[in-house]
């Protein structure tokens, strides 16, 4: 038996004659360029060896290998690439005549992960075994970029056309037994006998017991061409309609469609080819930020750098069940936590109960969840009308409305209800926490836990602390983020905090826009050409008159030199228009909420342009998109700039993950601030200062934007006086 330890790759050779390849590479056994070098050179020797009859590649520690490592990514698209690391060189002179066309059988022995990189070397194997529980996929994607390791030839070739373009367009993981019905693998084994099976099996492909196949050369799964091109046709319509702003899911179509039409080895070249130019553009570059700014949130200075171990959360209590509370409740259950959610009567307790079946329901009827999954869930969730059942909580979420007295006698009762371990959480979206923990003494216990509606799909969770939060209590709600499958985001107390505190400008932007004359359906029609899920006003009837009037009060009473102040909302409301829930708002609304804009608008919008005493500005009539979307968004720029002067949150990059997570900010031009910094700080301080000067201190720019314009300095980058709020 011999060894053979290089870098990050092992290499152990059995008396069988098989030669063990292992990624050690922790934590996912990612690639890195050295990391492959390595793999091609263990690769290589085994080859060269007369003891070696065989090869089987695996992942060390529970992870066969989670593809090329992001920061390997984002280093190359700061410059140029060596030969060795581009992708032709690796798909074609490495993976297929190195690792496919080797005269030694290979076998993938696939536990954990193997995504990108990682399945595109297993796809090169002439045979694939794979636990149940392993999840396998091309989600380079997500990056704005496409499988680079040959991927789009390979996939199609194993699985079928659209199996591939599923994965590949949708960035989809498929579990080891889903993959081994498509083909994808081989087999399905334990893991204590993955390593054994795949050695085996690898020298059963030696002695032709088992067929030796090179799956770039298969085509029992390729369709008929003129069935393939149906095929890709519908699925580049698919992809204009789902995301009309990005090019790289029709780049990845077109190479898969040449590997089809032209044969594997043209698409090798195209593929390549469409890689290295997607790697440089705009798009790449922004998701590859913001998968580093939403990886990066949980890194929090003063509280995960101390050495402090998340405690153990069993049971939950939710105050209030209505829209929010319930989806809260739906996304702890599915977290395996138990969950007590307490209303006010019968009827309330019974709505909100009802409202968590049916989004579990939904999952069900979509096929993501089993009845049986389904009946487990929601034993986990039990109701209440009293305290009684909070002796034993480990944490209290309160969901209740927008009040102030309220909420400052709910958490002066909890203090008398829970166990003094328990943490004291509200999801208030604006209030200070401050203002709500005034009538308690544990001021250390409490915390905003802030989900976003729908709070079981929204994937943001904004962690709020107070200057006496503790910071165990941040790193227990980190844990509990993580949990149930949330991005958390750490910010400091204020009123709106981080997420609602940059972009209330967005909404008063916008009806200032319309009271001087521009379009209210040109603007909802530019900010979702811009990117967004929807525009302003869509938004506003989504979420209701009520919520929208609190929270602006809100602002109004905190920052009331910088708000927007108009009777718009208030008029429509009294009207009885409360958005979608009424099917009037600013939008008329049919039985199955389709929107449609209401001609009858006209006359609220004079009646608030009379109110405020404002007139029709010509210039405004006629704005341009890029003008709409410039005037919308520089103000929330603006106060975002606040929020990091202030050290509410710590870095930039945290806002730019809470405003696409949270706010549906497009990923594709990389959150908030990143965006800001593509246009310059001398651009976005010039145009508001101008604003500010024909219309007043609402556009008036902060006094970071304007140190950070005279400097012709990046508003992301970190600024040295600022203390986060935790220190």
């Amino acid at each position: 038996m011999g060894s053979n330890l290089d870098g990050r790759i092992a290499m152990e050779v059995g008396d069988d004659g098989v030669a063990l390849i292992t990624i050690l590479n922790p934590p996912v056994n990612s690639l890195s360029f050295d990391v492959f070098r390595s793999l091609k050179e263990n690769y290589e020797e085994a080859l060269r060896r007369d003891d070696v009859n065989a090869i089987v590649i695996t992942g060390a520690k529970g992870n066969f290998c989670g593809g090329f490592d992001v920061t390997a990514i984002e280093g190359s698209q700061g410059g140029n690439m060596e030969k060795e690391q581009r992708p032709g060189y690796m798909a074609v002179e490495v993976i297929t005549d190195i690792f496919e066309a080797a005269r030694k059988p290979s076998v993938a022995a696939i536990d954990g992960l193997a995504i990108g990189g990682g399945l595109e070397t297993a796809m090169a194997c002439h045979a694939r075994i794979s636990t149940p529980t392993a999840q396998l996929g091309l989600p380079e994607l997500t990056l704005g970029l496409i499988p680079g390791l040959g991927g789009t030839q390979r996939l199609p070739r194993l699985v079928g056309l659209s199996k591939a373009l599923g994965m590949m367009l949708t960035s989809k993981l498929v579990q080891g037994d889903e993959a081994y019905s498509w083909g994808l693998v081989d087999a399905v084994v334990s893991p204590d006998d993955l390593v054994s099976t795949a050695r085996r099996w690898a020298l059963d492909i030696l002695d032709r017991r088992r067929p030796w196949v090179a799956s770039l050369y298969k085509k029992d799964k390729i369709e008929p061409l003129g069935e393939a091109t149906e095929i890709l046709k519908s699925a580049r319509a698919r992809a204009q309609k789902q995301a009309p702003h990005l090019q790289h899911p029709l780049v990845c179509i077109d190479v898969m469609e040449e590997g089809i039409v032209s044969g594997p080895e043209l698409g090798f070249w195209q593929e390549a080819e469409a890689f290295q130019e997607l790697l440089y553009s705009d798009t790449s570059k922004c998701l590859v930020h913001i998968f580093f700014a939403q990886s990066g949130t949980s890194k929090v200075p003063g509280v995960t750098d101390v050495g402090l171990v998340p405690r153990r959360v069993n049971k939950i209590a939710i105050l209030g069940g209505g829209l929010l509370g319930s989806g809260i409740a739906t996304t702890l259950i599915l977290g395996g936590y138990q969950v007590i959610l307490k209303e006010v009567d019968d009827k309330s307790l019974e709505a909100g109960i009802d409202r968590v079946r049916a989004n579990l329901q939904s999952r069900v009827h979509k096929g993501e969840m089993s009845q049986e999954k389904f009946e487990k869930t929601v034993s986990l969730l039990k109701g209440v009308l009293n305290y009684e059942n909070f002796k034993d909580v480990d944490m209290v979420i309160e969901a209740v409305i927008e009040n102030v007295s309220l909420k400052q006698q709910i958490f002066s009762d909890l203090e008398k209800y829970c166990p003094p371990h328990c943490i004291l959480a509200s999801n208030t979206s604006t209030i200070d926490l401050n203002l709500i923990g005034d009538r308690t003494i544990s001021q250390d216990r409490i915390v905003g836990a802030h989900f976003f509606c729908p709070a079981h799909i929204v994937p943001l969770l904004e962690i709020v602390h107070t200057k006496q939060t503790s910071p165990q209590v941040i790193v227990d709600l980190l844990d509990i983020g993580k949990n149930i499958g949330k991005t958390p985001v750490v910010v400091g107390n204020c009123t709106g905090f981080a997420v609602n505190r940059m972009f209330f400008p967005y909404t008063q932007a916008s009806i200032f826009l319309i009271e001087r004359g521009t379009d209210l359906y040109e603007i909802d029609g530019a900010i979702t050409k811009f990117g967004m899920p929807m525009g302003p006003f869509r938004l506003v009837d989504l979420v209701g008159f009520g919520v929208a009037i609190a929270t602006g009060m809100q602002f109004v009473q905190n920052f009331p030199e910088r708000t927007y102040k108009s009777m718009l909302i208030p008029l429509l409301q009294e009207d009885k228009r409360e958005g979608e829930t009424t099917r009037k708002g600013f939008y008329l609304y049919n039985e199955k909420c389709k929107a449609s804009p209401d001609p009858e608008l006209a006359k609220y919008i004079k009646k608030s342009r009379s109110i405020n005493g404002v007139t029709i500005d010509p210039k405004l009539m006629k704005l341009a998109e890029k003008d709409i979307v410039e005037m919308i968004f520089f103000p929330v720029v603006n106060e975002a700039c606040r929020v990091l002067a202030e050290g509410i949150a710590v870095n930039a990059s945290d806002l730019d993950a809470a405003a696409v997570m949270g706010m549906g900010f497009p990923s594709y031009r990389g959150g908030i601030m990143f965006w800001a910094d593509s246009l310059g700080s001398k651009y976005i301080y010039s145009k508001l200062e101008e604003w500010s000067k024909i219309y007043g201190e609402f556009f008036k720019p902060c006094a970071y934007l304007a140190e950070r314009a005279a400097k012709g300095t990046p508003l992301s980058s970190p600024k040295e006086e600022a203390t986060p709020q935790l220190m």
